[in-house]
């Protein structure tokens, strides 16, 4: 196991975990250790078994410390580091495909969600391959919703995927749909990629609303302008990936 990836090692034969958590952290200090107090208290009250996979994507303030101490006394905690931040995309691609669990869950560590809502997810994911939270009501600036809508009209239009946030960092992926798409995006675009594949690939979307909160601590970074660019830049790769001879354009599942 190389040192980019977890730092703390598990047996080959280990039992795969019921429920993976995997938080990406970018300069988070002030919010990592509340995120992981909460998910450890609620964690065994939702699954058998489970594992943390936290993502540090080249934090430059003290969240590599915070999250040190919480994994040194607590082994479900696996830590994946990157020397240098390389996007949000990419901090979630690690972070899934580190995770272990039957189902993986991943969320922001910013605190925008409250992580016992994970509750009412999980009970549709016996019926449904994908649940995706949306936020309800949404407490972001008007600029940043009014961009979300936006961005939601070009992918419906673009893909036909009919989901009401597609960005919203609240959703849990049966196991199956994550080894069967592959992830590109390396910044926030990851959320849509994810979903259109996984809707392409027949899976079943159900969404399902939840609360949401202002940002208290760090600052948000999806509505900088080299961030849109990366996303509109990656939604015309995978439109043209999509559109290739030879390929199905053809949805075969139903958000």
């Amino acid at each position: 196991m190389s040192a980019e990836h977890a730092t703390a090692e598990h047996p080959a034969a280990a039992p795969r975990p019921q429920l993976s958590l995997v938080f990406p952290v970018f300069d988070e200090e002030g919010n990592i250790g509340r995120l992981l107090e909460s998910s450890l208290r609620l964690a065994p009250q939702l699954a058998q078994s489970f594992d943390i996979v936290v993502v540090d994507d080249g934090s430059r303030d003290g969240s590599a410390v915070v999250i040190e101490r919480y994994r040194r006394t607590e082994p479900r905690i696996r830590v994946v580091r990157h020397a240098t931040n390389r996007g949000y995309g990419a901090a979630l691609r690690a972070g899934l495909r580190d995770a272990r669990g039957d189902l993986v869950f991943f969320t922001d560590a910013d605190l925008q969600f409250d992580i016992a809502e994970l509750a009412k997810l999980l009970a549709h994911t016996d019926r449904f391959d994908i649940v995706a939270g949306y936020r309800h009501p949404r407490r972001d600036p008007w600029p940043r919703r009014a961009i979300a809508r936006a961005w939601g009209v070009l992918v419906r239009w673009l893909f036909g995927l009919r989901v009401r946030d597609i960005d919203c960092a609240f959703k849990v992926f049966n196991r199956r749909v994550l080894e069967a798409i592959p992830i590109e995006s390396i910044g926030a675009f990851v959320n849509t990629e994810l979903l259109v594949r996984a809707r392409r690939e027949g899976f079943r979307i159900h969404q399902v609303a939840v609360s949401h909160r202002r940002r208290r601590f760090g600052r948000q970074s999806g509505a900088r302008p080299r961030v849109i660019l990366r996303a509109v830049i990656e939604l015309a790769t995978l439109y043209r990936e999509l559109r290739r001879p030879g390929i199905d354009h053809a949805p075969r599942g139903r958000a």
